[in-house]
């Protein structure tokens, strides 16, 4: 059976194993875009560590859990948001001002709202975590 969005079901994943106090888990089918996501997540801090394995023809990837995350949540559809319009985003996914980040899909890559903020970028909306 094929996966109609892997990007939140491996968000939906991660949410479930922090609400089960799981230290490492295994995300199946990996993709470049979900490691990307997976990255920002580390950088911010929510997460220990990501390792890419490849089985047989298959990417997954490992990831330690850290118990800092309170929610993470695919965000669909896709909004596409200018440079001057985050606010709005802001203020519907996250709980309050500075707390949190919502995860963003530029043309230099994949990085955080402030990023793509302080850059002067738009670009399409992926997750938001806190």
């Amino acid at each position: 059976m094929s996966q109609i969005d892997p990007i939140a079901d491996a968000l939906t994943h991660i949410q479930n194993s922090e609400a089960a106090s799981k230290r490492t888990i295994t995300i199946t089918p990996g993709s470049k875009l979900l490691g990307q996501i997976l990255r920002v997540m580390k950088e911010k801090g929510y997460i220990m560590n990501v390792e890419e394995v490849v089985e047989r023809h298959k990417k997954m990837y490992r990831v330690q859990l850290l118990g800092k995350i309170n929610h993470v949540s695919a965000i669909k559809p896709r909004y596409a948001v200018k440079k001057n319009e985050f606010e709005r985003f802001e203020m519907r996914y996250l709980p309050a001002r500075d707390i949190g980040t919502i995860i963003v899909s530029t043309s230099q890559g994949v990085m955080t709202h402030a990023e793509s903020k302080e850059k002067a970028i738009g670009g399409r909306l992926l997750a938001y975590i806190y």
